[in-house]
Protein backbone atom coordinates (compact mmCIF):
# COMPACT_ATOMS: atom_id res chain seq x y z
CA UNK A 1 0.00 0.00 0.00
CA UNK A 2 1.71 3.55 -1.00
CA UNK A 3 1.23 6.13 1.86
CA UNK A 4 0.29 9.44 0.60
CA UNK A 5 2.47 12.07 2.49
CA UNK A 6 0.26 14.44 4.59
CA UNK A 7 -0.50 17.75 2.38
CA UNK A 8 0.30 20.29 5.16
CA UNK A 9 3.99 19.03 6.57
CA UNK A 10 4.74 19.13 2.63
CA UNK A 11 3.47 22.72 2.77
CA UNK A 12 5.20 23.43 6.08
CA UNK A 13 7.98 22.59 5.00
CA UNK A 14 7.83 24.69 1.64
CA UNK A 15 7.28 27.70 3.70
CA UNK A 16 10.07 27.27 6.27
CA UNK A 17 12.58 26.52 2.70
CA UNK A 18 10.79 30.06 1.15
CA UNK A 19 10.80 31.73 4.70
CA UNK A 20 14.47 30.78 5.47
CA UNK A 21 15.32 31.97 1.70
CA UNK A 22 14.29 35.33 1.88
CA UNK A 23 16.16 35.93 5.41
CA UNK A 24 19.16 34.58 3.44
CA UNK A 25 18.76 37.33 0.47
CA UNK A 26 18.52 39.81 3.50
CA UNK A 27 21.07 39.10 5.17
CA UNK A 28 23.18 38.94 1.73
CA UNK A 29 21.71 42.39 1.13
CA UNK A 30 22.80 44.07 4.07
CA UNK A 31 26.47 42.94 3.92
CA UNK A 32 26.52 43.76 -0.06
CA UNK A 33 24.93 47.36 0.29
CA UNK A 34 28.11 48.16 2.62
CA UNK A 35 31.25 45.93 0.37
CA UNK A 36 29.81 47.60 -2.97
CA UNK A 37 30.09 51.29 -2.46
CA UNK A 38 33.39 50.96 -0.02
CA UNK A 39 34.64 49.93 -4.28
CA UNK A 40 32.54 52.97 -5.59
CA UNK A 41 34.32 55.96 -3.45
CA UNK A 42 37.48 57.05 -5.87
CA UNK A 43 34.83 56.91 -8.82
CA UNK A 44 32.30 59.19 -6.99
CA UNK A 45 34.78 61.26 -5.53
CA UNK A 46 35.36 61.93 -9.63
CA UNK A 47 31.71 62.04 -10.07
CA UNK A 48 30.94 64.77 -7.69
CA UNK A 49 34.31 66.93 -7.51
CA UNK A 50 34.57 66.21 -4.01
CA UNK A 51 37.25 65.13 -1.60
CA UNK A 52 38.02 62.12 -0.51
CA UNK A 53 36.69 62.68 2.84
CA UNK A 54 33.20 64.02 1.72
CA UNK A 55 32.51 60.65 -0.23
CA UNK A 56 33.22 58.45 2.91
CA UNK A 57 30.19 59.81 4.41
CA UNK A 58 28.41 57.30 1.57
CA UNK A 59 29.66 54.76 3.40
CA UNK A 60 29.60 56.29 6.83
CA UNK A 61 26.07 57.25 7.03
CA UNK A 62 24.78 53.90 6.39
CA UNK A 63 26.54 52.75 8.99
CA UNK A 64 26.02 55.34 11.81
CA UNK A 65 22.22 55.17 11.02
CA UNK A 66 22.69 50.85 11.14
CA UNK A 67 24.11 51.44 14.52
CA UNK A 68 22.01 53.98 16.00
CA UNK A 69 18.92 52.51 15.31
CA UNK A 70 19.32 48.52 14.91
CA UNK A 71 18.18 47.84 18.87
CA UNK A 72 15.28 50.33 18.38
CA UNK A 73 13.97 48.83 15.09
CA UNK A 74 14.42 45.25 16.99
CA UNK A 75 12.36 46.68 19.86
CA UNK A 76 9.85 48.09 17.30
CA UNK A 77 9.41 44.63 15.71
CA UNK A 78 8.87 43.08 18.69
CA UNK A 79 5.85 45.58 19.43
CA UNK A 80 4.24 46.07 15.96
CA UNK A 81 4.72 42.83 14.46
CA UNK A 82 8.02 41.86 12.77
CA UNK A 83 6.60 40.94 9.55
CA UNK A 84 4.88 43.86 8.93
CA UNK A 85 8.06 45.48 10.00
CA UNK A 86 10.75 43.47 8.11
CA UNK A 87 8.29 43.74 4.62
CA UNK A 88 8.52 47.54 5.60
CA UNK A 89 12.42 47.61 5.79
CA UNK A 90 12.71 45.95 2.82
CA UNK A 91 10.14 48.47 0.80
CA UNK A 92 12.38 51.82 2.51
CA UNK A 93 15.61 49.75 1.22
CA UNK A 94 14.67 49.42 -1.96
CA UNK A 95 12.85 52.92 -2.31
CA UNK A 96 16.46 54.55 -0.98
CA UNK A 97 18.28 52.43 -3.11
CA UNK A 98 16.89 53.62 -6.44
CA UNK A 99 16.98 57.38 -4.92
CA UNK A 100 20.84 56.66 -4.42
CA UNK A 101 21.07 55.27 -7.87
CA UNK A 102 19.31 59.18 -9.29
CA UNK A 103 20.66 61.23 -6.82
CA UNK A 104 21.86 63.86 -8.44
CA UNK A 105 24.37 65.58 -6.02
CA UNK A 106 26.36 64.33 -3.15
CA UNK A 107 24.71 65.63 -0.13
CA UNK A 108 21.19 63.50 -1.50
CA UNK A 109 23.14 60.35 -1.95
CA UNK A 110 24.51 60.55 1.42
CA UNK A 111 20.79 61.13 2.50
CA UNK A 112 19.33 58.23 0.41
CA UNK A 113 22.33 55.78 1.53
CA UNK A 114 20.99 57.39 5.69
CA UNK A 115 17.75 55.77 4.79
CA UNK A 116 18.89 52.84 2.79
CA UNK A 117 20.38 52.27 6.66
CA UNK A 118 17.64 52.47 8.56
CA UNK A 119 16.21 50.00 5.77
CA UNK A 120 19.43 48.16 6.45
CA UNK A 121 18.75 48.22 10.29
CA UNK A 122 15.38 46.87 10.47
CA UNK A 123 16.92 43.58 7.93
CA UNK A 124 19.68 43.00 10.12
CA UNK A 125 17.65 43.02 13.42
CA UNK A 126 15.29 40.93 12.09
CA UNK A 127 16.55 38.00 10.75
CA UNK A 128 18.03 36.39 13.53
CA UNK A 129 14.86 36.88 15.31
CA UNK A 130 13.14 35.48 12.42
CA UNK A 131 14.84 31.99 12.38
CA UNK A 132 12.91 31.07 15.78
CA UNK A 133 9.62 31.13 14.19
CA UNK A 134 10.45 29.79 11.12
CA UNK A 135 13.24 26.82 11.62
CA UNK A 136 12.40 24.06 13.89
CA UNK A 137 14.57 24.06 17.36
CA UNK A 138 17.15 21.37 16.51
CA UNK A 139 18.31 22.74 13.35
CA UNK A 140 18.95 26.23 14.68
CA UNK A 141 22.14 26.42 14.45
CA UNK A 142 22.05 25.26 10.78
CA UNK A 143 20.01 28.27 10.07
CA UNK A 144 22.41 30.61 12.08
CA UNK A 145 24.95 29.38 9.92
CA UNK A 146 23.12 29.99 6.54
CA UNK A 147 22.89 33.57 7.73
CA UNK A 148 26.23 33.67 8.24
CA UNK A 149 27.68 32.01 4.87
CA UNK A 150 25.05 34.67 3.51
CA UNK A 151 27.08 37.49 5.20
CA UNK A 152 30.28 36.47 4.05
CA UNK A 153 29.03 36.14 0.68
CA UNK A 154 27.98 39.49 0.68
CA UNK A 155 30.85 41.04 1.98
CA UNK A 156 32.84 38.86 -0.65
CA UNK A 157 30.44 39.80 -3.79
CA UNK A 158 30.83 43.15 -3.45
CA UNK A 159 34.16 44.95 -4.29
CA UNK A 160 34.32 41.87 -7.44
CA UNK A 161 30.74 42.78 -8.57
CA UNK A 162 30.84 46.68 -8.02
CA UNK A 163 34.04 46.81 -9.84
CA UNK A 164 32.40 44.92 -12.85
CA UNK A 165 29.15 47.17 -13.04
CA UNK A 166 31.41 50.14 -12.38
CA UNK A 167 33.03 49.26 -15.16
CA UNK A 168 30.51 48.33 -17.52
CA UNK A 169 27.69 51.12 -16.66
CA UNK A 170 28.39 53.66 -13.96
CA UNK A 171 28.01 53.89 -10.25
CA UNK A 172 24.59 54.26 -10.62
CA UNK A 173 23.89 50.60 -11.43
CA UNK A 174 25.53 49.42 -7.93
CA UNK A 175 22.50 51.18 -6.12
CA UNK A 176 20.06 49.77 -8.78
CA UNK A 177 21.15 46.71 -8.33
CA UNK A 178 20.35 47.10 -4.78
CA UNK A 179 16.72 47.96 -5.77
CA UNK A 180 16.10 45.32 -7.38
CA UNK A 181 17.13 42.48 -5.26
CA UNK A 182 15.30 44.30 -2.20
CA UNK A 183 12.40 44.35 -4.48
CA UNK A 184 12.82 40.58 -4.87
CA UNK A 185 13.53 40.25 -0.89
CA UNK A 186 10.49 42.26 0.26
CA UNK A 187 7.93 39.93 -2.15
CA UNK A 188 9.21 36.96 -0.76
CA UNK A 189 8.94 37.89 2.85
CA UNK A 190 5.53 38.81 2.33
CA UNK A 191 5.24 35.37 0.55
CA UNK A 192 6.91 32.98 3.32
CA UNK A 193 7.53 35.36 6.68
CA UNK A 194 4.93 33.86 9.29
CA UNK A 195 2.25 36.64 10.02
CA UNK A 196 2.81 35.57 14.08
CA UNK A 197 0.11 36.38 16.15
CA UNK A 198 -3.19 37.68 15.48
CA UNK A 199 -3.99 41.42 15.01
CA UNK A 200 -6.12 41.01 18.53
CA UNK A 201 -2.71 40.10 20.60
CA UNK A 202 -0.58 42.62 18.70
CA UNK A 203 -3.50 45.14 19.78
CA UNK A 204 -3.48 44.02 23.37
CA UNK A 205 0.57 43.76 22.96
CA UNK A 206 0.99 47.30 21.79
CA UNK A 207 -1.12 48.10 24.99
CA UNK A 208 0.81 46.70 27.36
CA UNK A 209 3.71 48.52 26.15
CA UNK A 210 4.72 51.37 24.53
CA UNK A 211 7.43 52.03 22.37
CA UNK A 212 10.22 54.01 23.98
CA UNK A 213 10.95 56.86 22.59
CA UNK A 214 13.12 58.62 25.03
CA UNK A 215 15.39 55.65 25.44
CA UNK A 216 15.28 55.30 21.76
CA UNK A 217 16.88 58.81 21.64
CA UNK A 218 19.47 58.54 24.19
CA UNK A 219 20.61 55.24 22.54
CA UNK A 220 21.11 56.90 18.60
CA UNK A 221 22.81 59.71 19.96
CA UNK A 222 24.93 57.58 22.37
CA UNK A 223 25.80 55.32 19.75
CA UNK A 224 26.24 57.82 17.36
CA UNK A 225 28.84 59.59 19.32
CA UNK A 226 30.88 56.37 20.23
CA UNK A 227 30.91 55.40 16.46
CA UNK A 228 31.64 58.66 15.42
CA UNK A 229 34.74 59.31 18.19
CA UNK A 230 36.53 55.76 16.41
CA UNK A 231 35.88 56.79 12.84
CA UNK A 232 36.82 60.84 13.25
CA UNK A 233 40.45 61.90 12.36
CA UNK A 234 41.02 58.54 10.14
CA UNK A 235 42.80 56.70 13.00
CA UNK A 236 44.06 59.58 14.83
CA UNK A 237 42.91 60.21 18.57
CA UNK A 238 42.78 63.54 19.42
CA UNK A 239 40.32 66.05 20.89
CA UNK A 240 37.39 66.00 19.20
CA UNK A 241 37.69 61.79 18.97
CA UNK A 242 38.00 62.64 23.35
CA UNK A 243 35.30 64.84 23.51
CA UNK A 244 32.98 62.47 21.53
CA UNK A 245 34.18 59.40 23.32
CA UNK A 246 33.28 61.24 26.88
CA UNK A 247 29.86 62.06 25.28
CA UNK A 248 29.04 58.36 24.39
CA UNK A 249 29.71 57.12 28.20
CA UNK A 250 27.54 59.75 29.90
CA UNK A 251 24.66 59.16 27.32
CA UNK A 252 25.29 55.41 28.02
CA UNK A 253 25.04 56.22 32.18
CA UNK A 254 22.04 58.21 31.00
CA UNK A 255 20.43 55.76 29.19
CA UNK A 256 20.74 53.00 31.92
CA UNK A 257 19.41 55.49 34.27
CA UNK A 258 16.40 56.60 31.66
CA UNK A 259 15.80 52.76 31.30
CA UNK A 260 15.53 51.42 34.85
CA UNK A 261 12.82 54.70 35.32
CA UNK A 262 10.22 54.08 32.39
CA UNK A 263 7.17 51.28 32.44
CA UNK A 264 8.59 50.13 29.22
CA UNK A 265 11.75 50.29 28.39
CA UNK A 266 13.44 49.92 24.83
CA UNK A 267 16.19 47.30 26.26
CA UNK A 268 14.88 45.77 29.91
CA UNK A 269 17.72 46.22 32.08
CA UNK A 270 17.32 42.55 33.37
CA UNK A 271 18.77 41.84 30.43
CA UNK A 272 22.43 43.06 30.78
CA UNK A 273 22.11 40.89 34.43
CA UNK A 274 20.96 37.69 31.86
CA UNK A 275 23.79 34.74 32.28
CA UNK A 276 23.38 33.84 28.63
CA UNK A 277 22.99 37.13 26.99
CA UNK A 278 25.44 39.34 28.74
CA UNK A 279 28.86 36.87 28.25
CA UNK A 280 27.59 36.92 24.29
CA UNK A 281 27.65 40.50 24.24
CA UNK A 282 30.83 41.23 25.27
CA UNK A 283 32.50 38.22 23.52
CA UNK A 284 30.95 39.14 20.19
CA UNK A 285 32.28 42.50 20.21
CA UNK A 286 35.82 41.33 21.03
CA UNK A 287 35.66 38.98 18.39
CA UNK A 288 34.82 41.17 15.83
CA UNK A 289 36.95 43.56 16.80
CA UNK A 290 39.90 41.27 16.36
CA UNK A 291 38.13 40.03 12.51
CA UNK A 292 38.49 43.99 11.68
CA UNK A 293 41.95 43.69 12.39
CA UNK A 294 42.32 41.29 9.26
CA UNK A 295 40.95 43.55 6.98
CA UNK A 296 42.53 46.82 8.64
CA UNK A 297 46.48 45.23 8.67
CA UNK A 298 45.97 42.66 6.13
CA UNK A 299 46.26 45.44 3.56
CA UNK A 300 49.31 46.79 4.58
CA UNK A 301 51.32 43.56 5.13
CA UNK A 302 50.28 42.01 2.18
CA UNK A 303 51.47 45.28 -0.26
CA UNK A 304 54.25 46.61 2.15
CA UNK A 305 56.01 43.81 3.73
CA UNK A 306 55.16 41.05 0.98
CA UNK A 307 55.60 43.48 -2.20
CA UNK A 308 52.59 42.09 -3.68
CA UNK A 309 50.51 44.16 -6.19
CA UNK A 310 46.96 45.39 -5.44
CA UNK A 311 44.97 42.71 -7.30
CA UNK A 312 47.11 39.95 -6.03
CA UNK A 313 46.10 41.70 -2.57
CA UNK A 314 42.32 41.77 -3.39
CA UNK A 315 42.94 38.02 -4.58
CA UNK A 316 44.46 36.65 -0.94
CA UNK A 317 42.19 39.14 1.30
CA UNK A 318 39.39 37.18 -0.79
CA UNK A 319 40.47 34.09 1.00
CA UNK A 320 38.58 34.88 4.08
CA UNK A 321 35.43 35.63 2.56
CA UNK A 322 35.22 32.37 0.29
CA UNK A 323 36.32 30.29 3.57
CA UNK A 324 33.63 31.53 5.49
CA UNK A 325 31.28 30.99 2.52
CA UNK A 326 32.20 27.51 2.57
CA UNK A 327 32.21 26.55 6.14
CA UNK A 328 28.87 28.32 7.63
CA UNK A 329 26.71 25.88 7.03
CA UNK A 330 29.16 23.28 7.87
CA UNK A 331 30.03 25.20 11.05
CA UNK A 332 26.20 25.54 11.71
CA UNK A 333 25.28 21.65 11.39
CA UNK A 334 27.88 20.53 14.41
CA UNK A 335 26.38 23.23 16.59
CA UNK A 336 23.20 21.33 16.36
CA UNK A 337 24.66 17.90 16.70
CA UNK A 338 27.29 18.82 19.36
CA UNK A 339 25.73 21.91 21.13
CA UNK A 340 26.00 25.72 21.27
CA UNK A 341 28.11 25.82 24.40
CA UNK A 342 30.92 23.12 24.02
CA UNK A 343 31.44 24.86 20.26
CA UNK A 344 31.33 28.94 21.32
CA UNK A 345 34.42 27.58 23.40
CA UNK A 346 35.60 25.29 20.50
CA UNK A 347 35.09 28.16 17.86
CA UNK A 348 37.48 30.64 20.14
CA UNK A 349 39.99 27.82 20.74
CA UNK A 350 39.84 27.31 17.05
CA UNK A 351 40.01 31.36 16.73
CA UNK A 352 43.33 31.29 19.70
CA UNK A 353 45.20 29.32 17.12
CA UNK A 354 44.87 31.02 13.90
CA UNK A 355 45.27 34.55 15.61
CA UNK A 356 48.68 32.94 17.06
CA UNK A 357 49.18 31.40 13.42
CA UNK A 358 48.60 35.22 12.02
CA UNK A 359 50.96 36.70 14.43
CA UNK A 360 54.09 34.04 13.12
CA UNK A 361 53.64 32.16 10.04
CA UNK A 362 53.52 34.91 7.63
CA UNK A 363 56.79 36.32 8.61
CA UNK A 364 58.33 32.72 7.86
CA UNK A 365 56.26 31.33 5.29
CA UNK A 366 55.30 34.94 3.11
CA UNK A 367 51.72 34.13 1.35
CA UNK A 368 51.32 31.08 2.35
CA UNK A 369 52.11 31.12 5.48
CA UNK A 370 49.14 34.09 5.88
CA UNK A 371 46.62 31.49 3.68
CA UNK A 372 47.29 28.82 6.56
CA UNK A 373 46.33 31.37 9.33
CA UNK A 374 43.10 32.70 7.54
CA UNK A 375 41.97 29.49 7.01
CA UNK A 376 42.56 28.63 11.13
CA UNK A 377 40.71 31.47 11.80
CA UNK A 378 38.03 32.06 9.50
CA UNK A 379 36.39 28.56 10.45
CA UNK A 380 36.82 29.27 14.08
CA UNK A 381 35.27 32.35 13.57
CA UNK A 382 31.94 31.13 11.95
CA UNK A 383 31.68 28.49 14.40
CA UNK A 384 31.62 30.73 17.13
CA UNK A 385 29.15 32.96 15.21
CA UNK A 386 26.81 30.08 14.95
CA UNK A 387 26.74 28.92 18.16
CA UNK A 388 27.04 32.24 19.96
CA UNK A 389 23.79 32.92 18.34
CA UNK A 390 22.00 29.80 18.49
CA UNK A 391 22.79 29.81 22.30
CA UNK A 392 21.16 33.71 22.65
CA UNK A 393 18.05 32.79 20.38
CA UNK A 394 17.09 29.57 21.64
CA UNK A 395 15.04 30.52 25.00
CA UNK A 396 14.44 33.71 24.43
CA UNK A 397 11.50 34.98 24.70
CA UNK A 398 9.31 35.55 21.71
CA UNK A 399 8.24 38.82 22.86
CA UNK A 400 11.69 39.37 23.40
CA UNK A 401 13.27 38.19 19.94
CA UNK A 402 13.48 41.54 17.81
CA UNK A 403 15.70 43.69 20.64
CA UNK A 404 17.75 40.93 21.44
CA UNK A 405 18.55 40.00 17.89
CA UNK A 406 19.08 43.61 17.45
CA UNK A 407 21.72 43.90 20.32
CA UNK A 408 23.70 41.10 18.95
CA UNK A 409 23.80 42.82 15.82
CA UNK A 410 24.93 45.81 17.49
CA UNK A 411 27.45 43.91 19.18
CA UNK A 412 29.34 42.38 16.32
CA UNK A 413 28.96 46.38 14.65
CA UNK A 414 30.44 47.99 17.36
CA UNK A 415 32.88 45.81 17.59
CA UNK A 416 33.88 46.29 13.83
CA UNK A 417 34.18 49.86 14.59
CA UNK A 418 36.18 49.66 17.62
CA UNK A 419 38.77 47.08 16.08
CA UNK A 420 38.87 49.80 12.69
CA UNK A 421 40.39 52.36 15.14
CA UNK A 422 41.79 50.65 18.04
CA UNK A 423 43.54 47.67 16.02
CA UNK A 424 44.68 50.03 13.23
CA UNK A 425 46.20 52.14 16.48
CA UNK A 426 48.01 49.56 17.79
CA UNK A 427 49.31 48.74 14.24
CA UNK A 428 50.39 52.21 13.20
CA UNK A 429 52.10 52.06 17.11
CA UNK A 430 54.11 48.85 16.79
CA UNK A 431 55.07 49.59 13.03
CA UNK A 432 56.65 53.06 14.87
CA UNK A 433 56.85 54.91 11.42
CA UNK A 434 54.91 58.27 11.06
CA UNK A 435 53.18 56.79 7.66
CA UNK A 436 52.83 53.29 7.44
CA UNK A 437 52.76 53.92 3.68
CA UNK A 438 56.94 54.86 3.89
CA UNK A 439 57.84 52.31 7.00
CA UNK A 440 60.27 49.74 6.46
CA UNK A 441 59.24 46.02 5.28
CA UNK A 442 60.65 44.74 8.56
CA UNK A 443 58.69 47.57 10.55
CA UNK A 444 55.72 46.37 8.99
CA UNK A 445 56.22 42.61 9.55
CA UNK A 446 57.02 43.69 13.17
CA UNK A 447 53.62 45.42 13.40
CA UNK A 448 51.31 42.51 12.09
CA UNK A 449 53.48 39.91 14.67
CA UNK A 450 52.75 42.40 17.86
CA UNK A 451 49.16 43.33 16.48
CA UNK A 452 47.68 39.71 16.19
CA UNK A 453 49.04 38.45 19.56
CA UNK A 454 47.60 41.17 20.83
CA UNK A 455 44.17 39.93 19.04
CA UNK A 456 45.36 36.01 20.66
CA UNK A 457 45.00 37.64 23.81
CA UNK A 458 41.64 39.30 23.43
CA UNK A 459 40.20 36.16 21.97
CA UNK A 460 41.60 34.11 24.84
CA UNK A 461 39.51 36.60 27.36
CA UNK A 462 36.51 35.88 25.30
CA UNK A 463 37.19 32.46 25.76
CA UNK A 464 37.21 32.78 29.67
CA UNK A 465 33.85 34.69 29.88
CA UNK A 466 32.94 31.86 27.87
CA UNK A 467 33.79 29.06 30.40
CA UNK A 468 33.37 31.10 32.99
CA UNK A 469 29.36 31.13 31.42
CA UNK A 470 29.36 27.45 31.25
CA UNK A 471 30.40 26.84 34.72
CA UNK A 472 27.81 29.26 36.38
CA UNK A 473 24.89 27.92 33.73
CA UNK A 474 25.98 24.44 35.39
Amino acid sequence: MVEVADPRIASASRSATGALASLSLAMLLSSLSTSIANVALPTLSTAFSASFPAVQWVVLAYLLVITALIVSVGRLGDLVGRRLLMVAGLALFSAASLAAALAPTLPLLIVARAAQGLGAAVMMALTIAFVGETVPKQRTGSAMGLLGTMSAIGTALGPSLGGVLIASFGWRSIFLVNAALGVTAMLAARRFLPAGESRENQGAKRGRGRFDMLGTILLALTLAAYALAMTFGRGRFGGMNGALLGAAVFGAGLFLYAEGKVASPLVKPALFRDPVLAPSLAMNALVSTVMMATLVVGPFFLSRALGLSEALVGAVLSIGPVVSALCGVVAGRIVDRLGASAMVVAGLALMVIGCGALSLLPALFGVAGYAAAIMLLTPGYQLFQAANNTAVMADIDSNERGVVSGMLSLSRNLGLITGAAVMGALFAFAVGAGEIAEAAPEAVAGGMRVTFAVAAELVVIAMGIAVAGNWRRR
